[in-house]
């Protein structure tokens, strides 16, 4: 597998990684990557906190990810944008370049693309991301003047491509987007585990902390958060006007609107809050944040037996196994 050229972004030290002690990242521009668990909202958070920080005069770059190309729909109205790697597929067969203008996109003040990514069936997912970051190398990704760069990543997909942010010190810090649900907490852990991994072996990444979605009051996600040891950015409720306009393709984090203090918050934190490193929990741990009626934690592990597997009973055979003493 070909790996990125990671010459541009922060070396890897040798030996243990420097004690947290919540010094800003060094570099002008913060890369953010930002994981959840499909359907977690974290494209829907996103769009909504790039398009805050735009509006508070950032300069912005939010890249998706994610093979369903979903992270800028609702910041362009519904619409898809062509994708880094289908663009560049297309332009190959001609004998063309991607050129930038091809593949970025902007609103109010955002810009944004899609990595893109195979159909089902028909390729690599982490290969796609790989190839796709290769290409924004090319087209000057190190050279680009951007306050925050922010990218969404799938959670619940473990391969090396979706992991090379973390790595490969791609980015300063991760952010993790979770509800109360064991599913999305769970994809939350991993993350963590994978932070903590790296760390381990050198690396500086580190988990700024956690957005909670749907948030409807159950208190799990912020059990998880205080757990491993991470803040929670911002919460957002479980509101019915906000899933409407979620679902329709409408942008809430306006200042002035409704929901604006939501990402106004939530864009000061992302922007202070210092790369931590996370202490994840064992799986018996995160069930432990619910209750066992809820989760089928109460269930007793109960080993089987060869009658058990047979149906009946079972009588063990004499070994056939001829043992020749040592010579």
């Amino acid at each position: 597998m070909t790996m990125l050229d990671t010459s541009g972004f922060a070396p890897v030290p040798d030996g243990e990684p420097e004690p947290d002690g919540g010094e800003p990242a060094a570099h002008e521009t913060q890369i953010i990557a930002i994981y959840g668990k499909g359907g977690s909202g974290k494209s829907f958070a996103l769009a909504n906190l790039s398009y805050m920080m735009a509006r508070q005069g950032k300069r912005v770059l939010l890249i998706g990810c994610d093979p369903k190309s979903d992270t800028t729909s609702l910041l362009f109205g519904g619409r898809s944008c062509p994708t880094i790697i289908e663009t560049s597929a297309k332009l190959k067969l001609s004998g063309e370049d991607v050129r930038i203008e091809d593949v970025c996109f902007q609103r109010d003040g955002v810009f944004a693309m899609e990595l893109g990514g195979p159909e089902v069936g028909r390729g690599c997912g982490g290969r796609g991301i790989i190839h796709g970051f290769e290409l924004l190398e090319k087209l000057g990704f190190h050279e680009w003047g951007f306050d925050y760069v922010l990218l969404d990543f799938l959670g619940d997909v473990v391969c090396g491509g979706f992991g090379l942010p973390i790595a490969r010190d791609m980015c300063q810090k991760v952010i993790v987007v979770g509800s109360n649900d064991l599913q999305s907490l769970y994809v939350a852990n991993n993350v963590c585990k994978a932070v903590e991994y790296f760390r381990r072996l050198g690396g500086n990444v580190g988990v700024a902390g956690m957005i909670v979605n749907k948030d409807d009051g159950t208190g799990e996600a912020k059990a998880f958060a205080k757990a491993v040891g991470i803040p929670v950015l911002c919460a957002i409720p479980a509101h019915d006007d906000i899933r409407r306009k979620s679902a329709n393709y409408q942008i809430i984090g306006i200042p002035g609107g409704e929901w604006a203090p939501l990402f106004e918050e939530l864009s000061l934190n992302v922007g202070t809050a210092p790369p931590i490193q996370p202490a994840p929990l064992e799986h018996d741990g995160l069930l432990g944040l619910f209750s066992p009626e809820d989760t089928g934690a109460n269930v007793t592990l109960m080993p089987a037996t060869q009658a058990d597997m047979r149906g009946g009973s079972f009588e063990p055979k004499p070994s056939l196994e001829v043992i020749y003493d040592a010579v």
